[in-house]
């Protein structure tokens, strides 16, 4: 758990909330990918769970340590990346979440964060699920971002490779939650 007085400072990037709709500001690099996992309320409500715990970023290779063991809003969590001395540490503010709705249906349900002074870009990430109106699960992921400094600047190609690296991982743990609940 992290306590609340352990991260200094709030949000430092312009359109906290933005991936919630799909839209960044101005002079950011943005990312959108989608991936599909199958199919069913029970997939569905798996990988939301998943999302909404923090699994999928567990299941990606990070290390996490949150406020909550539930994403909320406000809630702060720092995902680390890396191994001893060369690991990266990535603080970060839930802006919004998107719990599943008990109703069937088509409904999506997940969250986005923020970055927080510390973490090596400025902007915002969302990961969401979707249950569409075939029964088909989707994930979701929607990024903005720029780099928090000259250093993680002189990085561009790494840093870009980092990402869609990490992206990757993402969706590999959501296929991995995805069959764990077509086996229930």
């Amino acid at each position: 758990m992290i306590e609340e007085g352990h991260l200094g400072g709030g949000l430092n990037y312009p359109g906290a909330g933005s991936t919630e709709a799909g839209t960044a500001p101005a002079g950011y690099g943005r990312v959108l990918k989608e991936a599909y996992l199958g199919s069913g309320t029970t997939v569905y409500r798996h990988v939301a769970d998943g999302i909404l715990g923090w699994e999928l970023q567990r299941r990606a290779g990070l290390r996490v340590r949150a406020g909550s063991p539930r994403a909320a809003p406000g809630v702060r969590v720092v995902s680390g990346f890396g191994v001893g001395p060369f690991r990266l540490n990535a603080p970060c503010q839930v802006v919004w979440v998107h719990e599943p709705s008990d109703l069937d249906g088509p409904q999506s349900a997940g969250f986005g964060y923020g970055t927080l002074p510390g973490h090596p870009a400025r902007g915002e990430e969302s990961f969401e699920v979707e249950l569409d109106g075939e029964g088909k699960v989707w994930l979701r992921i929607r990024a903005f971002s720029k780099p928090a400094n000259w250093f993680y600047a002189a990085g561009g190609p790494v840093t870009r490779a980092a990402q869609r690296h990490v992206t990757s991982r993402y969706i590999e743990g959501a296929r991995s939650l995805a069959a764990e609940g077509t086996s229930q």
